[in-house]
């Protein structure tokens, strides 16, 4: 494979550039996804796009909401008129974001597109501009963890201050270990072209019960996590993005094609360790 990889500064992208170690790995300081232009595309067969404008509120504000669109939505249509051109493979990580999170039960890819933030939208615009694409292959994972800032790195360094956090228990979902998605995607490349859902596998949790098994990790007593709602959370920060309350996403036609990521919590573990 003759890999181009965008993003690599994230934790994805990183995770990515691990797993495939003879690609070439451009950062946002080497590509601006908003203007992907400059590498020789000609010199690559697949390129693996991890990059994105990933600030969820900031994406409501009007200068992000240029920046959203214009790394979400203009940067991946561009890439695939590219690839086009090239006849590449292309690779595009999107988001449950672009659901509402009021599908009752498992998530499928066929699920009703339907964004409730700036930042949702813009990544369900550049997903339909990959689609038409017919050597695409569209992955959304969820709630990802990898080096970097995370959620999972957020509450273990509140359980070594000793502060005892207040966090959402009505969001469900799984927890994406980097590490476990970049094997994943790099396996979907043997699958039919498409959009695929490939998160860790194991029992859906709210944020409150990741946050419940971290502090379990560190040593401190799970129950000093307290629970809250997102509109409880949120009654006091006008501004923030609305959030998908069902992240669980259906991963049955990933698992058909013999791509399947470990057990969150066993993945979180090692991490975490």
């Amino acid at each position: 494979m003759r890999a181009l990889i965008l993003g690599a500064g994230g934790q994805l992208g990183r995770a990515l550039a691990a797993a495939l170690p003879d690609a070439r790995a451009l950062t946002r300081a080497d590509l601006d996804l908003a203007d992907p232009t400059g590498p020789d595309w000609g010199a690559y067969d697949t390129v693996l796009n991890a990059a994105a404008y990933t600030k969820v509120d900031a994406a409501e504000t009007a200068e992000g909401r240029r920046a959203a669109w214009a790394a979400n939505a203009a940067g991946p249509a561009a890439l695939a008129r590219i690839a086009a051109a090239h006849d590449l493979r292309l690779v595009h990580v999107s988001t449950e974001y672009v659901f509402d999170g009021t599908h009752d039960g498992l998530v499928p890819e066929t699920a009703p597109i339907a964004p409730l933030s700036a930042y949702g939208a813009s990544k369900a615009a550049g997903d339909a501009a990959v689609a038409v694409y017919e050597r695409s292959w569209i992955v959304r994972p969820t709630w990802v963890i990898g080096d970097g800032a995370n959620f999972a790195r957020t509450m273990l360094g509140l359980a070594g201050r000793g502060i005892s956090p207040t966090v959402v228990a009505d969001q469900i979902g799984r927890p994406t270990l980097a590490a476990d998605l970049a094997r994943g995607i790099v396996a979907l490349l043997d699958a039919e072209p498409g959009t695929y859902h490939l998160t860790n596998g194991g029992e859906p949790a709210s944020w409150a019960e990741v946050a419940r098994f971290v502090f379990e990790r560190a040593g401190r007593d799970p129950g000093d996590v307290t629970e809250t709602t997102t509109a409880e959370y949120f009654a006091d920060k006008p501004d923030a993005a609305a959030r998908p309350l069902n992240s669980v996403l259906d991963l049955s036609k990933a698992e058909k094609q013999g791509v399947a990521l470990p057990d969150w919590r066993e993945s979180l573990a090692g991490y975490l360790a």
